[in-house]
């Protein structure tokens, strides 16, 4: 079935065909739409991997539901869209959240150099509050 094994190995057009129970000339037509990319080899012969198959898999599922090709490319275009954005906002969270550290660590250096508090306002802003300290270099103050 597989040229290198399951998991990670290449299939050939027709056993796909087979496997999914549609004419190879309908894989053409899905990769001419550009819905499935399988790698060439140095021959030029297609060669299919898990991740095509499971793709193959979402375009017959839509297909079952009664959608169109263009249908089904509008679909597939915006669930990987989805994906990106995701993956952006993942990003996105990590970057936040690393600049917040480092504005916590700056916040704390900066109250520890101060004669005041430095006190966090609900609105977001920071306020400087005096401290009077007692010691022996400010006593008669």
């Amino acid at each position: 079935m597989s040229t290198e094994g399951s998991g990670g190995g290449f299939y050939l057009i027709g056993i796909v065909a087979e496997l999914a129970g549609m004419h190879p000339q309908t894989l053409r037509l899905y990769e001419r739409r550009g819905l499935l990319r399988p790698s060439r080899s140095a021959g030029r012969t297609r060669r299919y991997t898990d991740a095509d198959l499971a793709r193959l898999q979402r375009i017959q599922t839509l297909s079952e539901a009664g959608l169109n090709i263009a249908g089904i490319e509008r679909v597939l275009e915006l669930e990987q869209q989805l994906v990106d954005a995701q993956e952006r906002l993942v990003s996105a969270a990590g970057e936040l959240e690393a600049a917040r550290r480092e504005h916590r660590e700056e916040m704390e250096q900066a109250r520890r150099s101060m004669r005041a508090e430095v006190v966090v306002v609900t609105r977001g802003e920071t306020a400087l509050v005096p401290v009077e300290r007692r010691g022996p270099h400010n006593q008669g103050r």
